[in-house]
């Protein structure tokens, strides 16, 4: 007689395959493993996203305040007649008289400063800015004329001073400008005849006012206070310059060229200097004509506001796959030595949290950076998560190891991210002791023979 109900047996046979089949179990975690990557991706952007917002708030603020400084110089500008001879169109030669400039770089250059920072706020973001009170002084050697090529007359009654200020918003009150005891009268000037700083050719310029052959013996200081934001730099221009600046500020970030020969920082400041030789830097101590670049040999100092949460926060959600993935693996293992259940849409929604995991720390980090947001998000998801566990791991013993092995993953990554130099050898360590330890929880499972 034939059995009618076959059919249906089949397919109970089949559904129930499904259900307890280990393979099919395997497949489905991957499968959800892989969708979870959409979203885990969409964290890596959001997180980008707030960087760079955080970077255009940060220079909208210092737009309106002054923009990262940049001195360079001062320098002696020469006026002479050059004459040159050219052919007419007509036949025969004509001479003509032009003015040109010859640049003169000091001998000795000394640069003292004293950095004034402040923070300012917009919300919930913050930039540096400050007042920096600069003492400057040079001297100069007597150039050789024949050398720049000056044959025709040089003009000393048109002989002036230069000095390159990148953005003269931030000048803050009227230079005090003396040489050889004589005061200056300093003018701004968009046009120094050469460019330094990203092509910048902004500056002051004030008259010597010699009368004859120029006093090149004399001594020249400047007083200058100048605002700026993020940082503060010097261009070389001595054939010996000597910088030291200072300032209450416990992040200075030292950087460009040359590297401070000595600095001291400290919760309370730091304090800086520098020795620069001609021989150090890509431009001339002399030349005739303008154009020349004097950028590329810039040092200084940038004062850093710590905003690590963010590429923290990166780095973070880089291991999100990996901390999904062990705990889904845990799950897994409590299903095949324990005989739970555990359906597929339960690991979806633990999926879920341990995604929004990002989120939490993320806002919580811009509010009250990363350690604190590390702390109250791993909390946050490991209590929620061991709570939604509590409705199919029925035994205290096994809640308590689900949410030990969380605590574990969640502190094995937060290692991994604060160490910067060994966070690879940290890495790869766990990971190699958490591969050795499945293994040894699996050594005696029979997957062919064992259904969940």
């Amino acid at each position: 007689m034939e059995n009618t109900n076959y059919p249906m047996q089949l397919l109970d046979r089949f559904n129930r395959w499904l259900q307890e089949s280990i393979t099919i179990k395997l497949f489905s975690i991957g499968l959800l493993l892989l969708i979870l990557l959409i979203p885990l991706s969409w964290v890596g952007d959001l997180v980008h996203e707030r960087q760079m917002r955080s970077g255009e708030v940060t220079q909208e603020i210092t737009s309106k305040w002054s923009g990262r400084q940049v001195v360079c110089g001062p320098l002696i500008v020469l006026p002479y007649e050059a004459t040159e001879v050219l052919h007419r169109e007509g036949g025969g030669l004509r001479t003509v008289t032009t003015i040109r400039k010859a640049f003169l770089l000091p001998e000795e250059l000394e640069i003292s400063g004293k950095v004034t920072p402040q923070v300012l706020h917009r919300g919930m973001y913050e930039a540096a800015v400050y007042e920096a009170t600069l003492a400057i002084s040079a001297s100069w050697a007597r150039p050789d004329l024949k050398s720049l090529g000056m044959a025709g007359k040089v003009l000393w009654e048109d002989a002036y001073l230069v000095l390159g200020v990148s953005d003269l918003r931030g000048v803050a009150e009227n230079p005090s400008l003396k040489y050889g005891g004589k005061s200056l009268v300093a003018d701004p000037t968009n046009e120094l005849g050469f460019a330094y700083a990203n092509g910048a050719s902004t500056g002051l310029m004030a008259k010597l006012g010699w009368e004859s052959e120029g006093q090149f013996g004399q001594a020249f200081s400047l007083h200058l206070d100048i605002k700026g934001s993020n940082g503060l730099a010097f261009a070389p221009v001595g054939k010996a310059t000597t910088a030291k600046i200072s300032g209450p500020w416990p992040t200075p970030s030292f950087n460009g060229a040359f590297l401070p020969d000595s600095r001291t920082v400290s919760p309370g400041g730091f304090d800086a200097e520098w020795k620069v030789l001609h021989f150090n830097r890509p431009f001339a101590q002399q030349w005739a004509g303008a154009g020349l670049n004097l950028a590329g040999a810039d040092f200084g100092v940038d004062l850093l506001v710590p905003v690590e949460q963010y590429q923290q926060s990166m780095r973070t959600s880089k291991y999100g796959i990996l901390i999904i993935l062990l705990t889904f693996v845990s799950l897994f293992l409590v299903e095949i030595s324990q005989r739970v259940k555990i359906p597929p849409f339960q690991y979806i929604l633990m999926g879920a949290a341990l995604i929004v995991y990002y989120l939490l720390l993320l806002g919580f980090s811009e509010q009250v950076g990363y350690t604190a947001s590390y702390v109250v998000a791993s909390v946050a998801t490991v209590a929620l998560l061991v709570l939604y566990a509590s409705t199919f791991l029925k035994s205290g013993k096994l809640r308590v190891l689900f949410m030990s092995l969380l605590a574990v993953f969640y502190g094995f990554i937060y290692v991994i991210i604060v160490q910067q130099d060994y966070s690879l050898i940290t890495g790869s360590v766990g990971l190699f002791v958490v591969i050795g330890t499945l293994m040894y929880l699996t050594r005696k499972i029979n997957w062919y023979n064992k259904a969940i």
